[in-house]
């Protein structure tokens, strides 16, 4: 098969969302936006609903509607973007919780569908999305009189746990929400590891489930094997691939694998990238094409069908770092094309 195959652990997952459940006594949800970070949200939200997660969030209605299909009615979709123009039916149908970010979100939402649940989103520092203070200051009786099922807002820069935004952040959401008798949730994965301050009545880790920075203790979820298409020899002064931006310096072995940018491998990683023969650490040399890798397997002394781009071996943020990026980005970045296997379903 010249496939790449991508191996998603339904049981990591469960892991790790239990185990951040774990560190908070408050209600944990599930972060499942952008199709559960690339890696099928109709595999992944029942995994994560059997786990016990009860509350979901989504980016856009759409994908709160897709969402209520898989998961049957009960467990409560809550959707980041709020009640855009148009989405009235889909809200109304799929029975979602849109977290109004805006006065003109408010009143599309209690004009459209009065008495239906909303959440209220506020910017307590990002500059993203969420009433600022004194647009909360302007509806928070009136929404406090609607049924306003949650309060919540978004840390920037939870992944730096020393970071003086932070403390700042806590501090204008709790002078936002003071006296209010309503749900509360600030952090996601980053900072569900600041501990008890942070956490409120409900925590939203994301990235943690899937297997990624800031959590360190997350179980691999993903891994990524491309098979070997073609292994030849090189001679000093040859070069691999476009632009001849690898040359042979000694003789050598150069594998060509079976993936590519268009698989979501991104260009950027070329001149940093390894992936693993069994054992063996090898180099990626020159660029990185469409549906082509080169690959230095010099060292390798028995030659698999396959490597392993990401796994047990190299994680997400690993192949992150090589690109100058995120793991986010690589997540959502893997392709249709890969075959896909769901493990612990």
């Amino acid at each position: 098969m010249a496939q790449a195959l991508l191996t998603i652990d339904l049981d990591a997952i469960r892991a790790n969302w239990r185990a951040l459940d774990g560190l908070t006594t408050g209600e944990t949800a599930a972060v499942v936006k952008a199709d559960a970070y690339g890696l099928g949200v109709d595999r992944v939200a029942p995994a994560l609903a059997e786990a016990g997660a009860r509350t979901f969030f989504v980016a856009i209605a759409e994908e709160g509607a897709a969402l209520r299909k898989v998961l049957g009615p009960g467990p409560k979709i809550c959707v980041f973007g709020g009640h855009m123009a148009g989405d009235a039916e889909m809200i109304r149908e799929a029975e979602l919780v849109p977290m109004i970010n805006s006065i003109d979100q408010m009143l599309r939402h209690v004009e459209a569908l009065p008495g239906h649940a909303f959440g209220v989103q506020l910017d307590s520092g990002m500059n993203r999305l969420g009433m600022e203070a004194a647009e909360w200051a302007a509806l928070r009786d009136i929404a406090i009189g609607q049924n306003l099922v949650l309060i919540m807002s978004h840390l920037a820069c939870q992944d730096d746990p020393n970071h003086g935004m932070n403390a700042y952040q806590l501090q204008t959401f709790r002078q936002m929400t003071d006296g209010i008798a309503v749900p509360k949730s600030l952090v996601a994965t980053g900072g569900t590891l600041f501990g008890r301050d942070y956490h409120f009545d409900m925590t939203r880790p994301g990235i943690g489930v899937y297997g990624g920075r800031p959590y360190m203790d997350a179980r691999p979820v993903v891994e990524v094997s491309v098979p070997i298409i073609q292994v030849r020899e090189v001679s000093p002064g040859e070069s691999v691939g476009y632009g001849n931006s690898w040359v042979a310096r000694v003789p050598g072995q150069i594998a060509t694998i079976s993936a590519g940018y268009a698989d979501g491998v991104l260009r950027g990683i070329g001149p940093k990238a390894y992936v693993w023969a069994n054992e063996t650490r090898c180099k990626v040399v020159g660029r990185i094409s469409m549906d082509l890798i080169g690959v230095d397997v010099s060292a390798v002394t028995s030659m698999p069908d396959r490597v392993e781009l990401m796994g047990q071996r190299q994680s997400i943020d690993t192949l992150a770092d090589a690109a100058g990026t995120i793991g986010y980005e690589i997540l959502t970045s893997l392709g249709a094309r890969y075959a896909r296997r769901y493990t612990g379903a």
